[in-house]
């Protein structure tokens, strides 16, 4: 027999032994046959099941057998060239493919140069007849969604393998750009679950535990980020890698492969055309059309189920497929029912992970095949797209936009870094300039003229949006990365924008400061600096005495008086118990790591007499090191704890310990200064140990809340009161007497209300739903910056992002309120007029003393997505200054 055939037989024959014994069920008979039948294919390419020793689809793929399968295939092949793009957190690499014909590999920089040189109009170069589409394939950006990954085997063997005309005409005409894994540590947490329930025996029953994982945990990264919100923030490793590669090349169609619930069939834009991010180019809904022709034709052939345009957008621009829209590129979501184990019994009839990849597999073919057929068209969209933006930047309002972040380098660095990954070019202001108020100086502010090629990213990245045609938002409805930075920042229109403003283009460096003199008094840094809670834990991990100024002063060093501002913080030379040329050692390595001017200090005297501070006075307060645990597990929001976890360890480099919720009961709760419970499942939670946190707490420790867990912990710590024998007497004289009947919720009391009740059509309910939901929106707050947990901010407006619609009402201690919403809170983003007044004026952060400890309430996360740089101090100000305040009118727990 043919090694061809053979080679082809394998999966029936694996598949047939692994499957049901109802070898003739029509439904797995479908997906037996993986690869299309009219083909002839190169024996000399290993088949994926072959290669692997099972079907696929029987067990999942792990992450070394993928990337050794694809390195195999592309040494055989000249049709493909393999490279590590990157790693993941874990170590793991991620691989690009890039596919086309040997002839194309030969002047492959020639067709890259001449590809990119389109999205240049400065270029000036037209489309040629022999110009290459350019298709880029994501696999596997969310760990969970294993037939997103697996899918990528097939379709490299097909590519390397499949002979005749056809084939030859997509590698002549395309380069293909074939990612795996976008998330390999997500992957390989769901592969371990999978390989540690898996049977000899198929089991479909959704309540069998292959099927029962948390998917939170699966579909992420190491730090438990969503890594398909990330390729407009790109503050992790495997979204850097990608991101880069793909600028490298900008694709004319970006496909992602994901899976939905199991109850779905199977989805791929167009999305619902009024969640359309108003940037995105009309053409583009035009061109999706078309592209995906040949992916319907594949499934109309099979009579499969499929749908467009419900339930799915493209408004948030940092998804894999909204991401290419405004970059002049097509970005396609493909979504399949999942199976979460190898088969799952659903509303739709049997699914399986072999009939995801089947369909993940085709329907790559089918987008390659879409792209070619559209060759010409997406091309010319490319060129216009980009060529369009200088003249949509002369005719739009604002002309340029100026920012800076006083006294913080190291977070103006990560901003310009970030525009730098999306090709937008920063300038320094070459003069000084006052803008509504706001002097923005030269040598401090950096300027972003919007006549750049980039026209609608920076757009994209800048603009405020409060109106919107839709208010159903799959993810975030506002993203404005300056309000994000907490930047001090301004819109110049015409009026206000010269030529003469823009000065050196900026290459973005990060911060570092030179090495401090040597002190004979002590060293003193400031609290303004990003990375100053990294260099306060240095002194304290390295066992050294240190204080915050809770007040502002003043003191002599090497070069003279210098000022500071409260929340400074002092390391004396006074009972230390390392010398002071180790003391020297670690302040070299702040300046040098942190980026922060540590300052010499020749005097405890103040430069104002005896009007100033002293640093051995009371307004300086003794700090320890935090020992920071961080509740995680089931009902937790591993978003926020993952946000949490990263600004410490990775950023921060704090130890964190971290553990599940409901094993909290009977730890040695000593070893902690600080629990924080980030947001999830709290409304019906009951915990066992609320007595053992209420104890530590009085004792002297600090618990956090953020988002749904603050108001748990208000109830149960802040707020709460011991119950009295009375109250015991009370609730046993209440039990036996009958109440009135009420209404069940939403049901009219009486007949004049039901009469006034309001009616909405049925079709109406996902839009009506919507509209009191906070998908994700930017809202105003007035920060005490007076406060410690207010330490380093300079303006006491600050930006935050919320995305629940509870509101936490201010506490009856007038010193509690950290921030409060504005009374017009809104700055970007959808909100419903209830929601906004409900929000005005309520507090957005509540810090109370209780007993010798603390409780520290945020209404929102302030680490969210890793890109809120903007609030992430008033989190680390939580650990560090958490009992510096002293209590309020009253202590409920003295």
């Amino acid at each position: 027999m043919n090694p061809t055939k053979i080679a082809r037989l394998i999966p029936v024959l694996l598949f047939s032994l692994a499957a049901n014994p109802a070898a003739a069920d029509i439904v797995r008979e479908t997906d037996r046959e993986m690869y299309p039948a009219n083909v002839s294919y190169d024996a000399n390419i290993p088949v994926p099941e072959s290669f692997l020793g099972h079907a696929l689809g029987r067990a999942p793929v792990r992450h070394h057998q993928l990337v050794e399968y694809l390195q195999t295939v592309a040494g055989l092949s000249d049709r493909m060239t393999v490279e590590t793009i990157g790693y993941s957190h874990e170590r793991r690499p991620i691989l690009l493919l890039v596919i086309t014909s040997p002839a194309n590999h030969e002047r492959i920089d020639e067709i890259r140069d001449r590809h990119i040189a389109l999205t240049e109009p400065s270029e000036n170069l037209g489309v040629s007849d022999d110009m290459p589409v350019v298709t880029w394939l994501n696999y596997g950006v969310h760990g969970a969604e294993s037939s997103g990954m697996d899918a990528a085997l097939p379709t490299a063997y097909y590519l390397a393998a499949a002979q005749g005309p056809e084939v030859e005409r997509i590698l002549d005409e395309s380069v293909i750009l074939l990612t795996a894994v976008f998330n390999p540590d997500g992957h390989a947490k769901r592969a371990s679950w999978f390989d540690s329930f898996a049977s000899q025996v198929v089991v479909s029953d959704p309540q069998h535990i292959e099927h029962d994982f948390d998917g939170q945990l699966f579909r992420t990264n190491h730090y438990g980020f969503d890594l398909n919100r990330q390729w407009l923030l790109l503050t992790q490793p495997e979204s850097r890698a990608w991101g880069k590669k793909w600028h490298e090349w900008r694709p004319n169609v970006s496909v992602d492969y994901h899976e939905m619930g199991g109850d779905k069939t199977y989805y791929f834009h167009p999305g619902v055309t009024t969640r359309t991010h108003p940037l995105i180019p009309d053409e583009a809904e035009g061109l999706m059309l078309d592209t995906v022709r040949e992916s319907e034709e594949f499934l109309d052939s099979e009579a499969r189920l499929y749908y467009h345009g419900e339930g799915y957008d493209n408004f948030y621009i940092g998804k894999g497929s909204t991401y290419p829209l405004v970059n002049g590129a097509i970005g396609i979501l493909f979504e399949a029912s999942a199976a979460r184990g190898v088969e799952l019994d659903t509303a739709h009839g049997l699914r399986s992970y072999r009939e995801n990849i089947r369909k993940h597999f085709r329907t790559s073919i089918g987008s390659i095949e879409g792209a070619l057929s559209q060759r010409v068209e997406l091309l010319h969209f490319q060129k216009r797209f980009y060529d369009s933006a200088l003249d949509s930047a002369d005719d739009h309002a604002v002309k340029a936009y100026v920012f800076d972040a006083p006294n913080d380098a190291a977070r103006l660095f990560h901003f310009v870094e970030l525009l730098k990954s999306h090709r937008i070019k920063a300038y320094e202001l070459d003069r000084d300039i006052e803008v509504n108020g706001k002097a923005f100086l030269a040598g401090a502010a950096l300027i972003v003229p919007l006549r750049q090629p980039q026209y609608r990213m920076i757009r994209g990245i800048f603009d405020t949006i409060t109106e919107f045609e839709d208010a159903t938002f799959y993810d975030v409805s506002s993203w404005t990365m300056p309000l994000a930075f907490n930047l001090h920042y301004e819109a110049l229109s015409s009026r206000h924008f010269r030529a003469s403003l823009v000065g050196t283009e900026v290459v973005p460096q990060p911060a570092a400061a030179t090495a401090p003199d040597t002190a004979q008094y002590g060293y003193a840094f400031k609290w303004s600096g990003y990375f100053a809670p990294r260099a306060l834990n240095r002194v304290l991990g390295a066992d050294l005495l240190a204080s915050v100024a809770t007040k502002p002063f003043a003191l002599h060093t090497t070069r003279g008086p210098v000022e500071f501002q409260a929340g400074s913080v002092f390391v004396p030379f006074d009972r230390q118990q390392q010398t002071p040329d180790e003391i020297a050692a670690v302040m070299r390595v702040i300046a040098a790591e942190d980026g922060l001017t540590v300052h010499a200090v020749t005097s405890g005297r103040s430069p104002s007499g005896i009007a100033g501070l002293n640093p051995g006075g009371p307004s300086f307060m003794p700090l320890k090191e935090p020992k920071v645990l961080l509740v995680t597990g089931r009902g937790v929001d591993l978003y926020d704890t993952g946000a949490a976890w990263h600004l410490l360890d990775f950023r921060m480099r704090m130890p964190v310990t971290m553990r599940d919720r409901d094993r909290l009961q009977g730890i040695d709760w000593s070893r902690y200064t600080h629990v924080i419970f980030p947001g999830g499942e709290y409304e019906e939670y009951a915990a066992a140990y609320l007595d053992q946190l209420r104890q530590w707490v009085a004792r002297g420790g600090t618990v956090i809340g953020i988002r749904q867990a603050s108001p748990w912990l208000r109830a149960n710590v802040l707020d709460y009161v011991e119950p009295t024998a009375e109250d015991a007497t009370e609730i046993i004289a209440d039990v036996g007497n009958v109440a009135p009947v009420s209404p069940l919720p939403g049901q009219a009391e009486s007949p004049d209300e039901a009469e006034a009740a309001e009616r909405i059509d049925y079709m109406d309910k996902e839009r009506s739903d919507a509209v009191d939901v906070i998908g994700g929106a930017i809202f105003s707050g007035d920060l005490d910056t007076t406060h410690p947990l207010g330490f380093g901010y300079e303006r006491r407006h600050i930006a935050l992002h919320k995305n629940t619609v509870e509101v936490m009402p201010r506490p009856e201690n007038p010193y509690a309120t950290v921030i409060a919403y504005s009374e017009q809170p809104l700055l970007s983003g959808y909100a419903s007029t209830t929601n906004r007044e409900a929000l005005a004026g309520t507090a957005a952060l509540i810090a109370e003393r209780w007993g010798e400890g603390s409780v520290v309430l945020f209404s929102d996360d302030p680490n969210f997505r890793a890109i809120w740089y903007g609030t992430n101090k008033l989190f680390l100000n939580a650990l560090f200054f958490s009992t510096v305040f002293e209590p309020g009118p009253a202590n409920a727990a003295e």
